[in-house]
């Protein structure tokens, strides 16, 4: 067994969500001027979110402290290419939406879909994104208990949001 370097695996995953989070701020206040609507259905969706998604990190995190074993060296590499994989992903579709990707929903009336880079693919990458990370981070952690838990817990609000996303895209149009 391998020990995962907790403060380093830490670090990794709370800088890559404070970037996107200073991030998704200035462009949420860029959409406001563009005149972006907040759909309504989203903001109970939201507040569960801005807690579960660092709560769900946090929680993987601390099983890897209080546990007495750590996964194995192909454990923790799957997990670390799964994560990796995913940041890639959720950055690439940032890149692709520009001053358009926020953690809120927020929509421009009449502005276009994205239908470029890996929307070209996938129709919402930046979840499948975030289900990796997830993934990844439960596999490097050996997150037995609290990673299938909150990576389930999260996707089933990822689909509530992505059926009000659709909505308010669909009604903007």
């Amino acid at each position: 067994m391998t020990p995962v370097p907790f403060f380093p695996l830490a670090a990794v995953i709370f800088g890559f969500m404070a970037v996107e989070a200073r991030r998704a701020a200035r462009n949420e206040r860029t959409q406001r001027t563009r005149g972006g609507l907040e759909p309504s259905g989203d903001a109970r969706i939201y507040a569960s979110m801005r807690i579960l998604y660092p709560g769900a990190f946090t929680l993987m995190l601390a099983e890897l402290a209080f546990r007495a074993s750590a996964p194995s060296l192909t454990v923790i590499s799957l997990g670390a290419a799964t994560f990796a994989a995913a940041k890639a992903l959720k950055w690439w579709a940032i890149a692709t939406l520009g001053p358009c990707w926020t953690f809120r929903v927020i929509v421009v009336p009449g502005a276009p879909l994205a239908t470029g880079g890996p929307y070209r693919y996938l129709p919402h990458p930046n979840y499948a994104a975030v289900a990796g990370e997830l993934i990844g981070t439960a596999l490097m952690t050996g997150a037995i208990l609290t990673g299938p838990v909150m990576t389930i817990v999260f996707c089933v609000l990822m689909a509530r949001r992505i059926a009000v996303e659709r909505r308010a895209l669909d009604a903007a149009r």
